[in-house]
């Protein structure tokens, strides 16, 4: 499936587009230069990687500013500048910290991130990069590409697909080549881009990152030395330096899995360290039985009279993509085959992650000021081909309905099973008949705890 695209703000106003992958702890894998993360997703072997990348966790691509679907025509490329979009990516999905991966020319911005943002980053795992832009601008390729793009630009973009990508590759520096020309204009890059990125000097930083490092960089890559390298691993405390064979700059062609293999193994070392303390009260449930979790949007036929068609509908698809990222770092599983009106439907194993994650729903309704109805309710559902049915998942749709806009009310069940451990408190509402429920359902509102 194709990922969703979504949106994050900058706090200098600059819209960053991103999108999500997997599930589990978080790797932000940053542009190498040029980037669309949708025509990227149209490349077989791009897509291959970003896949196998989220086989142990959720990957997190954007796009740069001045490229791809984020803001074009923007005039401040400084480094510090270039790491909001990644804060702002981050900001919007949550997280409290992140892996992050610096490729090519956004190495520099990763290191600089990493250095002045310890408390955010876990891991930085660094690209066949630098860290200082003397160290690729004198190569004799280099020069090339520089003469290339003042005189023509269809020939620079065909130059960098063969000169990145390696001269092996044929049709996948075309494909490259055509993403080039779809990701930003000739006269951004000539003009403020590339201008920006000569200036790159974060070797002042490099002893200042306390972060967990990885260097990974291919032998026989044809813009950037392997020395580069060896002396980028050097003078960053305690870093890895694993060196591969091949020429792509790349990481999706040529031996993609060495590539994949030496992150998956530097990621697990910490992974299992750094996980979250367990919560006082779990809750196992048996197979085939779910929490489930239905998020409905107030009224959204008086909202889209109000708003227009196409106000309501980007409104509601940028909820969506938040909802669903909520859900997911709460461990739930959004589910995709089956939508009810505007809302999202979610099945959790822990009533506790549950509650957690429907507050966390009820915050982000109001903040893009679509108030939420929300409900949950615990019991057998059916699971088939990405959707679940079932009258427990009903039950949990009619809860959603009888809640004030922003309250999140549960069943009975949900309430009995999380009442130790959820860290709220519950307000007792009352036996309810429900529309098209035989018998009444006892509901109880969540409160949270005085404090909190």
């Amino acid at each position: 499936m194709e990922p969703r695209i979504q949106y994050a703000k900058t706090s200098d106003g600059v819209s960053i587009a991103f999108s999500t992958l997997g599930n589990g702890t978080p790797l932000i894998h940053m542009p190498i230069l040029f980037s669309h993360i949708q025509l990227e997703w149209e490349i077989p072997e791009c897509r291959r990687w970003y896949e196998r990348l989220a086989e142990r966790r959720q990957v997190v691509r954007f796009d740069g500013r001045g490229v791809g679907l984020s803001s074009r025509r923007v005039g401040d490329f400084a480094i510090e500048s270039l790491g909001l979009d990644v804060e702002a990516v981050g900001d919007r999905l949550g997280f409290e910290r992140f892996a992050l991966l610096g490729p090519s020319h956004f190495g520099p911005v990763a290191i600089n991130y990493a250095a002045n943002h310890p408390e955010r980053v876990s891991h930085l795992i660094l690209w066949q990069t630098y860290s200082t832009a003397a160290e690729w601008l004198h190569s004799p390729r280099a020069q090339i590409l520089r003469t290339a793009l003042a005189q023509d630009w269809d020939s620079y973009t065909e130059m960098v697909g063969h000169i990145f990508l390696g001269w092996s590759a044929g049709e996948e520096a075309r494909r490259y080549a055509a993403l080039i020309r779809q990701s930003c204009e000739r006269d951004d890059l000539l003009n403020t881009i590339i201008p920006a990125l000569n200036q790159l000097d974060v070797s002042a930083s490099l002893s200042a990152i306390r972060t967990p490092t990885l260097v990974l960089h291919r032998r026989d890559y044809g813009l950037l030395d392997v020395g580069v390298a060896r002396d980028l691993a050097a003078q960053i405390r305690d870093a890895r330096l694993v060196l591969l064979e091949g020429e792509s700059g790349a990481p999706y062609l040529g031996d993609m899995e060495a590539v994949a293999r030496a992150i998956d193994e530097f990621l697990s070392e910490g992974e299992e360290s750094s996980a979250p303390a367990a919560h006082p009260g779990p809750v196992e449930l048996p197979s085939g039985t779910a929490i489930i979790l239905f998020a409905d949007i107030v009224d959204s036929t008086g909202l889209t009279e109000r708003l227009g068609d196409a106000a309501f509908r980007d409104k509601a698809r940028e909820l969506d993509g938040s909802l669903r990222s909520i859900i997911r770092e709460a461990s739930g599983t959004p589910v995709e085959g089956k939508l009810l009106g505007d809302g999202v439907l979610a099945v959790f194993t822990s009533a506790r992650e549950a509650i957690v994650a429907a507050l966390r729903c009820g915050e982000a309704g109001e903040a893009n000021g679509l108030p939420l109805h929300l409900g949950l309710h615990a019991g057998d559902v059916i699971r088939e081909e990405g959707n679940v049915y079932g009258g427990a998942v009903n039950i949990a749709a009619r809860i959603a309905t009888e809640s004030a806009p922003g309250e999140l009310l549960v069943s009975q069940t949900v309430r009995d099973l999380a009442r130790t451990s959820a860290g709220v408190t519950f307000e007792d509402r009352g036996e309810q008949a429900l529309k098209g429920i035989e018998e009444p359902v006892r509901v109880w509102a969540v409160r949270l705890r005085e404090g909190e």
